[in-house]
């Protein structure tokens, strides 16, 4: 069963610095048919204007992922992190018994625009960390990459949940197939142009959960770049 959460219908949040898509209910964005799915809580979808961006805050007990898709991010956290997050690159962020950390758009002049995503943990109270690796996207072409993982599989990044985010980029035409492990499921996030999932069209930010279903074939109607998620 592949049920679409089309990219026009997510909640919305317009700052004068921000622009932010949310696939599930975020802040002031509540959806009763749309607060997680599994273990996924948050895909955010953000156009950040040039110097600007979100100031320390705190978060606890979530395993965040951020990952750029133009522009550059700069984190400043409480564990003493400092880094800027470039496209291609992928970061980790567990939480735990709480952290503090400040986001900002590295430059000047670009909008930055990143995908920040929410999941929950296996248990609270873990120890707080921060990790960042590059993926380059020819390792991905073609294929789905792990780029987070419970286990730290193909050099992923680990995250305290039996879940794992991989990332495809696919040329028009071009395609593969995941298979899933039985009474697993799915979540199928198009970060750039569109694609069929089993038969099923996806354009640019329509999100798809995917159960009941032995195995997942993507195929590029145009250029496309796009999250998988793996999930209990």
């Amino acid at each position: 069963m592949i049920t679409i959460r089309p990219s026009e219908e997510r909640g919305r949040t317009r700052l004068g610095w921000l622009d932010s898509r949310h696939t599930f209910s975020f802040g002031d964005y509540h959806d009763g048919r749309h607060v997680h799915f599994r273990d996924l809580r948050v895909i955010n979808e953000d156009w950040v204007d040039p110097a600007m961006g979100f100031g320390t805050h705190p978060h606890r007990d979530m395993e965040i992922i951020t990952t750029m898709l133009d522009g550059r991010l700069a984190h400043r956290d409480s564990l003493g992190s400092g880094s800027t997050l470039s496209p291609g690159e992928v970061q980790v962020m567990s939480a735990g018994t709480g952290i503090a950390h400040s986001e900002f758009n590295a430059s000047r002049n670009e909008t930055a625009h990143l995908m920040q995503i929410w999941i929950l943990p296996e248990r609270q109270g873990i120890t707080p960390r921060y990790e960042q690796k590059a993926f380059p996207e020819n390792e991905r072409r073609g294929r789905f990459q792990p780029v987070a993982s419970p286990d730290g599989r193909e050099g992923s990044l680990k995250i305290h949940q039996n879940v794992t985010l991989l990332m495809g980029s696919f040329e028009e035409g071009k395609g593969a197939v995941y298979s899933l492990a039985p009474n697993r499921h799915a979540w199928l996030q198009v970060a750039r142009g569109g694609v069929t999932v089993n038969g099923v069209a996806l354009k640019e930010g329509d999100g798809a959960a995917v159960s009941d279903e032995p195995s997942i074939d993507v195929k590029a109607t145009e250029d496309s770049e796009v999250l998988l998620f793996d999930l209990r």
